[in-house]
């Protein structure tokens, strides 16, 4: 065991490292390590799940940064599916709904499988918005939001979501997830003709990107995202 430490404090420890890596250092080698080690210490089939949620997590981060066709979906689906399966088992509700979230995020990001996807996030929301934690609930609206934008091409039934995911972001007070949230929704305003509103929330995302010191890769995509909006071009 690492540093002696148990395997919820792993679990933790792990968690912390991947969400550093993914928004701030790109290194995951300390959060691999972590993970891995609560997964195969857990003496609580509660922590050996979120374990493997988290691992399903780092996989689909890791994914983000090298390009979706470096991904390999196979191996990211059976962490979730895997994950589900001991949480259905213990009923585990907020742990099913998040479960339920990554699968359908593999379907819409890397398979870009819409259809499939919806599926998966209306199930996950059912069970998120009374069991779920503030940053699955968050992202649960954040796809759903994009699923209506993107696939429906419908920003009237996207924004609401997307705000509601910002909202969240900003009640859990992490402003390495509340970027990703500013983004998201100034550029659905932006495709719903709110420029005004778009150009505030971009603003805002890439001076609290720079406070925070995101990666720089992050913060170029919130000044490209406003640059658009400024420019009254589509999001990219």
């Amino acid at each position: 065991m690492i540093h002696g430490d148990s395997p919820k404090d792993l679990l933790a420890a792990g968690d912390e490292a991947m969400t550093e890596a993914a928004f701030r250092t790109g290194d995951y080698t300390q959060a691999l390590a972590l993970l891995q080690a609560a997964r195969d210490t857990a003496d609580d089939r509660a922590v050996e799940a979120a374990a493997i949620d988290r691992l399903g997590w780092l996989t689909h981060f890791r994914a983000l940064d090298a390009g979706p066709e470096q991904a390999d979906a196979d191996a990211e689906e059976a962490l979730f599916q895997q994950a589900l399966d001991i949480r259905r088992d213990i009923g585990d509700r907020g742990g099913i709904a998040a479960s339920l979230f990554g699968l359908g995020l593999v379907h819409q990001v890397l398979r870009r499988d819409w259809d499939t996807a919806i599926t998966y996030f209306r199930q996950s929301l059912a069970l998120a918005e009374e069991h779920a934690d503030l940053i699955t609930r968050s992202e649960v609206h954040r796809h759903i939001g994009f699923y209506y934008m993107i696939s429906e091409r419908r920003p009237d039934l996207g924004v609401p979501h997307l705000r509601t995911s910002l909202r969240l972001r900003e009640l859990h007070g992490d402003p390495r997830w509340t970027v990703g949230g500013l983004i998201a929704l100034g550029q659905a305003e932006s495709v719903a003709g709110d420029r005004d509103e778009a150009v505030r929330l971009l603003g805002e995302a890439i001076g609290l990107a720079r406070r925070t010191g995101l990666h720089a890769r992050r913060i170029a995509q919130a000044e490209e995202a406003l640059r658009r909006a400024e420019a009254g071009e589509m999001p990219g």
